[in-house]
Formats: C-alpha cells, structure tokens, sequence
C-alpha cells in the first residue's frame, strides 16, 4: 500500500492538491495556470514544503484535469478530419430530430466539430450482417492525399455498421496510419455501438482532443520524471484511473475527469457512517461551476448517455449535472431587468474584484465576503488576501444596473440567484428522476460548496448536509480513493428470448480480453459483466448486471425490476438485448487518515447576514475543532481551502475522521 500518494486536480480558477504521508492529509491550492503543468508542480512542491518531504519520496501520483473539457467549451481543439461511409457525409449536421429548444424558433445547434469541408467519403457498403462492398485501399489513399493537403491535425474514421463488422474501418485506418503523421481514431476502437450518429460524435470528439492530451500527458509526464515523481495516473470520466498513455491513444475517456473524481471522493468520504448503504447528493461548487450527481447504495450513478457543449458522447461517464455558478461566476443584469447568475466567470485571472488582481465585476465570491460569510482576514488557500472594499464596490454597481438598494441588497440576490440554480440543478437528478431528496443526504464540497449547501438543502427541505474534512479539495482527495477501471462495450441486437447464451458468451469472452489487455494488475480484478436491455419500441436502454454466465431468463427479470424501480411501470412487451458491456476494476487500498485537533477553535466573531437578519457570528478554526463536538448556528468555520456556513436553526457536529455533519434543528 502506498504510504505517500498525491492526487491534484485542475479547476478553472484553483489547482488543489491532497498529500498524504504516513496517515497525515496535506492539502494545498494554488491559482490554475494557462499551461495547466505549471499549476499542477507548484501545487506538489507546496504540498510537498508544507508535509517536510521532498517530492522524489511520493510513491503514487494521480491527476484529474481540464484539458478536455476546456477544449470542447471553448473549440480550441484539433484541426479534424472525418472519414466516412459515401452518402453519411452530414451524419454530424443533421444529428437527430430534436431541437434544442422546442419553442425557440431561432434556437441553432452548435456547429460541427468537423467543417463540411473537411468530411470526406469512402465507397464501401457494410450491413449487419457483414462487409457488402470491400474498401479500395487505393481510394483511401487519395482520401490521405486530400486530408494532408487540408492541413488536418487528427483524422476521425466512422464507418456504417462498423460497430458490428469492422474490417473495412480496420483498412482504412491502417492505411491513414501509414500514410499520415496525425492521429487516427476508428469508431470500432473508441465505441463499438451502434447509432450512428452518436457512435460518428463520440469518435470525432475523440480525435478532436487527442492532440492536446498527448502534448498535456506528454508533458506533465516529463516534467514528473525530471522532479522524481511516479508517472501521473489519470482520472477517466468513468470514475476510475487508469495509465497515462491509455488516455493519451483514448481522449475521450478524459471528457469530465474532474467532477467525477469529486463524486468518488464525497462517496469515499461521506459514506462513513453509514455502513448499510448510502442515498447521497454531492454537491461541487467550485471557481467556474457546480456538479451535482447521485450516491446510490454507496454506488456512483453512471450514463453512457453523456453531452458537452451539446455534443454526445457515449463513453461511460459519472452521472453529472452542471450549472454555470461557481465562486467566480460573474452577476449580471440582463435586458429584462433580472438579476442572472453565469456561465461567464472572472476565472483565476483576474478573478472576483475581491482577489484585488484587477478585477472589477461581481461575483458569487463578492457577495459572500459583503454578507460575512467569508472575512477580509480570510485568506484563500493560505495565500490569498481579500479587499473588501473592492467587493462592496462591485456589489454597488450591480446594485445600480438592478435597481436595489446598495450593495448588501445586491449581495443577498446574488446568494439566493446562486442557490436557486443549484438548487434547479439538484432537482434535475432528484424529483426529475423519481427520487425524493427528502431521503437524501447532501455532500458539499468544493472551495465554494460548503457556504452554500445548508441553504440549499432547506430549500429542498433535506436534513443532513456532510461536508468532509477536505472538502475545498475533495476531488484531489478522489483521485487518491479511485478504484483502476476499463469498461469494454458491443453491440449484439437479438430479441431477448432468441438468444443463444453460447453465441454472447464468445462476445463477453472478447470484451474481456479487452479490458484485461489495459489493467495492470490482473490478479486483483474484479470483472462485472452487464447488458444494455429495452422492450421493442423503446428507444432508450437500461444497463442491468447479468452475470458471467449469461440467462435470458434472468436477464429480463432484472431488466423489468430496473424499469419499474427506474420509471414506475412494467410492459407486457418483448424484450431486446440491445449492447453487452463488461467492466474491470481494481479496488484502490486507500491508506487511513488520520484526524487530530488541539488548540482552542473559537477565532472572534463578525457579522454575517442571513436571511431572517444580521447574526454577531462566531468564527472556527475548523483544523482545530475536536471529534465529538457539537456547534450550534449560526457559525461560521473556516479552512483555507474551504469555508463552511450554518444558518440558524441548524447545528454541526464534529465527526472522528474530522467531517462536519450539518443537520436542521428546527422545522
């Protein structure tokens, strides 16, 4: 077991950092960085100066990033070429029926990844049932003449019906392979499934980032060496690590690496309680945005069914939801007079006015420090002084442009705009879904999460709100509880009841070898085998688990009991396998951390504003508050990553591992 292991994750305003040595949790933030390497070192060597070790004694490293994800929301990826199928050209333009706003009848998709221009076709013809018409490797050469000339820098094949019978799609990339010096992703490696469509985006998003991962990894790897560090393990949005140069031949399996590192990390530590099982919302709200997702029985929910910048991708993801309000989202009046939260945020430079770095708009961190809820004396990530006066002089201006009285007015509507959207965010994956988050606990972390949790969670009427001893850096600490993890997928439509389980058993039997081929250790791997099910004339499938041994009969008795616990009902309706899915994990032995606290907690009191009036507020040192100790709102508790807020009529107490468990007092 590695005693000494560092997990850094890359926000859009903070780089956070967890090191753990010998028992003892180090935790460290700095200011994100253009080139995100750089945020990512000094990160460590903090962490490293504060823990007295030098980096070169840390035996594991893991790193959760945003390269992808900044990609995607701001185009600024490869030059791609797509190959394709002569006739499935627009595949990518016309996508589906669907309009992103059903009323709006200006409302227009977001442009392809992938200009017309660039698109091109190759005479082939492949069915379901095999290759038709095989593809003229001459031709593809021709096809390599025109990418080179077009000055692509990544080539994305997508073939009809590759999934199913890839060896025109395996010729064509050998040959782009041989005669071009970029990237090439075939569907058949990245996502072997049907749908057109979404298989075509999936594998076009994949070749899109891979340049700007391999140059990232590349680099962070080298800069790890020279510094003595393990080689990075990389967070995949699926929740679990795998190597760096997995990720760096597969990009796309980097797309929300960040929020699902958090999600482990809030199951991993939240769950201490509670043995049984847990029924847990976690609540990220970090410089640029929040995430929230669902703890299920201690289980993380996952989708294969995931978008970014309303482009599908079909890898399995940690079921998140996003919303454009973090710490740094920037306030705004717009033309009808409402005060608006969002996306746009003052990032890490200049950041809120606040950080007194030459920013002047308002944001969600201004209004904070104008309602006391954080102080001028707090300093952000140990570092980082705030100016007052700076932040009531961009909540005036706010509160000009909206019409309120001053800027404590101001303040108090952004606090409330803020929490109404993550609170909107928190009913899309709870009563949208069928659950009552009445039943739920909610996790909060981030270095914004804890201020805001308790409002939310009475606004939603939940009870119990945990917030974990890391928690403005709980992701950095995911990456050091995440499980190694592969998934594999094929598509293999038959009508359930005429499946014969020896022919799906050479299909698992594949998959498998798939996955263990990218596993490093083998002997410790657990292999979970499911399939994608649906009744006939569904167009959505439900994952069940089916065991190795695969039983139709079985099959479908889960699959009804998922459907009626998942939408209410069952059908009296045929029932079709649609995809066969295997994953392999290797559970990560997370070393224990210790919690010790001495010293007296209590460190003066400020006025802070709530909504029912103005509190004289008693302000903790939150490192220094003893297991056991129960603290009655409202309260202020601070750390330097994180700051935690309870209003009246709520109580905390101390847990042993040193969470903070919120819970209501009065009705």
């Amino acid at each position: 077991m590695n005693e000494r292991v560092v997990g850094v994750d890359v926000g859009g305003t903070f780089t956070d950092v967890t090191l753990l040595v010998d028992g003892d949790l180090v935790t460290a933030k700095v200011p994100s960085t253009d080139d995100q390497s750089d945020g990512v070192m000094a990160a460590i060597e903090k962490a490293c100066a504060d823990a007295g070790i030098e980096p070169e004694e840390i035996e594991g490293f893991s790193h959760a990033m945003t390269v992808s994800l900044n990609a995607l929301l701001e185009e600024s990826g490869a030059r791609t070429a797509l190959v394709t199928t002569a006739g499935f050209r627009d595949v990518l333009e016309i996508g589906r029926q669907d309009r992103p706003d059903l009323y709006d009848l200006d409302a227009e998709k977001p442009a392809p990844l992938v200009p017309r221009r660039r698109r091109y076709e190759v005479d082939e013809r492949t069915t379901t049932e095999g290759v038709e018409r095989p593809v003229d490797e001459a031709e593809v050469r021709e096809v390599a003449d025109a990418i080179r000339e077009s000055d692509a820098e990544a080539v994305a094949v997508s073939l009809l019906h590759a999934y199913a019978h890839p060896e025109n799609e395996r010729t064509v990339a050998r040959v782009l392979r041989e005669e071009l010096a970029v990237p090439v992703s075939a569907s058949h490696e990245v996502l072997a499934e049907f749908r057109e469509y979404e298989r075509t985006s999936t594998t076009v998003v994949d070749a899109y980032l891979r340049p700007a991962i391999d140059r990232y990894v590349g680099h962070l790897s080298e800069r790890a060496t020279d510094a003595g560090l393990p080689e990075p393990r990389i967070m995949q949005a699926n929740g679990g690590i795998t190597d760096a140069e997995t990720v760096r031949h597969n990009a796309v399996l980097t797309a929300l690496s960040g929020p699902a590192a958090g999600v482990v990390g809030a199951n991993e530590m939240a769950t201490a309680e509670n043995d049984d099982g847990a029924r847990l919302v976690t609540f990220d709200m970090g410089g640029t945005s929040s995430d929230v997702s669902l703890v299920r029985d201690g289980e993380v929910e996952r989708t294969t069914d995931g978008e970014i910048a309303d482009r599908p991708i079909r890898t399995p993801l940690v079921d998140v939801e996003t919303v454009g309000a973090g710490g740094g989202s920037i306030a705004w009046v717009d033309s009808g007079g409402a005060l608006r939260i969002g996306p746009r945020s003052a990032g890490a430079e200049p950041g809120p006015a606040c950080y007194g770095r030459g920013g002047t708009e308002p944001t969600v961190t201004d209004a904070n420090l104008v309602l006391g809820y954080i102080g001028s004396s707090t300093s952000l990530g140990g570092e980082l002084s705030l100016d007052e006066g700076a932040a009531h002089d961009a909540m005036a201006d706010l509160a000009e442009q909206a019409g309120m009285d001053g800027p404590v007015a101001a303040a108090r509507g952004v606090y409330r705009v803020a929490n109404a959207n993550m609170t909107r965010a928190i009913r899309s994956v709870t009563v949208e879904r069928g659950f009552d988050p009445r039943k739920f606990g909610l996790v909060a972390f981030g270095g914004a999460g804890p201020m805001h949790a308790v409002s939310i969670a009475s606004n939603l009427d939940m009870e119990r709100v945990v917030i974990p001893r890391a928690s403005g850096v709980l992701s950095a600490y995911g990456l050091l509880a995440a499980d190694e993890k592969q998934d594999a997928v094929r598509t293999y439509q038959r009508p359930l009841e005429s499946v014969d389980p020896d022919a799906v058993e050479p299909i698992y039997d594949e998959l498998v070898d798939d996955v263990l081929a990218e596993i490093s250790d083998p002997e410790r791997v657990t292999v979970r085998y499911s399939a994608d099910l649906r009744y006939a004339g569904q167009s959505f499938e439900l994952a069940v688990e089916v065991g190795d041994s695969f039983d139709p009969v079985d099959a479908r008795d889960r699959f009804e009991a998922s459907h009626e616990v998942a939408y209410g009902y069952r059908m009296d309706e045929p029932v079709q396998l649609v995809n066969c899915r295997v994953t392999a994990t290797v559970d990560r032995d997370v070393p224990p951390v210790d919690y010790d606290a001495a010293g007296d907690p209590l460190k003066g009191d400020r006025d802070a504003i709530f909504e029912d009036g103005v509190y004289e507020t008693p302000v903790y040192a939150r490192g220094r508050l003893q297991p056991g100790r129960t603290l009655g709102g409202p309260a202020v508790i601070e750390q330097d990553e994180s700051t935690v807020v309870v209003p009246p009529a709520w109580d905390v107490r101390v847990r042993d591992d040193g969470a903070l468990v919120s819970e209501v007092t009065e009705p």
